[in-house]
């Protein structure tokens, strides 16, 4: 199976193409191959490569830059996935495209479900939202897979941030209102290729699906554990949002009911401490 991948050095593309073998063919486009603010280029790349299956891993991240940069944010979020799985659709071939918990409030304590009503409280979230609609919209076989809270070995996240943090101070505050699952980089990417899989065979089951490591917590407690794993004697203290100001607004419920990937596809949540023991490992940690 050839898989064409959109994305390079992110965190979820530099675990795909290290999932590379003889059943399962990795091309991995960085943006030298595929410019994702030239919407046109990304479906050429996808009709010149002519894979089975494509998976698009890249994005506008940077959510906070996104508020005084929403042009740019809603090409590479919403206008790139449209035409990638327009190519697709053409070629009757399976689209996974990875989205977010931002597309959400944020409001309550309920896990969200796919089918449960958008309601993006940032730029970066409103123009993943768009994206999911466009790609809906193309009828081809596709699978948009919301996650939360990506962490892996590389590039930049919450694990390697702490990490840094607690190696150079004695005490840190940490948001304690946030509540979600960390998601490990690897098991996403591996959820995507078994959806991708499924949806050459199954495209019926093309659709909206959640996915995120379990069990939920706050950001704090997130720290607290990757400091004892990883041996780092920091203190960790719980603040409110309120008290961490950023220009866009974050979730403060980023559970996610992840039910409906487990019925389609026999995908279970995965647990984030087995991730988490594997990121220290590849980090080398704890340190001698």
């Amino acid at each position: 199976m050839k898989v064409l991948v959109f994305g390079h050095s992110g965190q979820v593309a530099t675990e795909l193409r290290a999932l590379d073998s003889d059943n399962i063919q990795i091309t991995a486009l960085a943006r030298a191959d595929a410019d994702l603010t030239d919407p046109a280029a990304c479906a050429a790349a996808i009709n010149a490569h002519a894979p089975d299956a494509v998976i698009n891993a890249a994005a506008y991240t940077a959510v906070d830059k996104a508020e005084s940069d929403a042009e740019t944010a809603q090409i590479i979020n919403t206008d790139a996935p449209d035409a990638m799985a327009q190519a697709c659709a053409a070629r009757d071939i399976p689209f996974v495209s990875i989205s977010t918990d931002y597309v959400f409030s944020g409001a309550g304590n309920t896990p969200w479900a796919p089918a449960d009503p958008t309601d993006p409280q940032s730029v970066y979230g409103r123009t993943k939202r768009d994206g999911e609609v466009a790609i809906v919209k193309t009828g081809g076989r596709y699978a948009v897979l919301r996650s939360s809270w990506v962490v892996s070995a590389h590039g930049n996240n919450f694990v390697k941030t702490m990490l840094r943090l607690g190696a150079e101070r004695e005490a840190l505050t940490i948001v304690a209102d946030q509540i979600g699952g960390p998601t490990g980089a690897a098991e996403i990417s591996q959820a995507c290729i078994k959806i991708a899989k499924t949806l050459v065979f199954e495209p019926e089951k093309s659709g909206i699906y959640h996915f995120s490591g379990a069990p939920d917590m706050s950001w704090a407690d997130f720290a607290r554990v990757i400091f004892d794993a990883a041996n780092i004697p920091c203190a960790v203290t719980d603040i409110p949002s309120s008290n961490y100001p950023t220009p866009a607004k974050r979730p403060l419920n980023s559970r996610m009911d992840c039910s409906v990937t487990e019925a389609a596809f026999g995908i279970s949540r995965p647990d984030w401490r087995v991730s988490l023991t594997h990121i220290l490992t590849q980090l080398d940690f704890p340190k001698d």
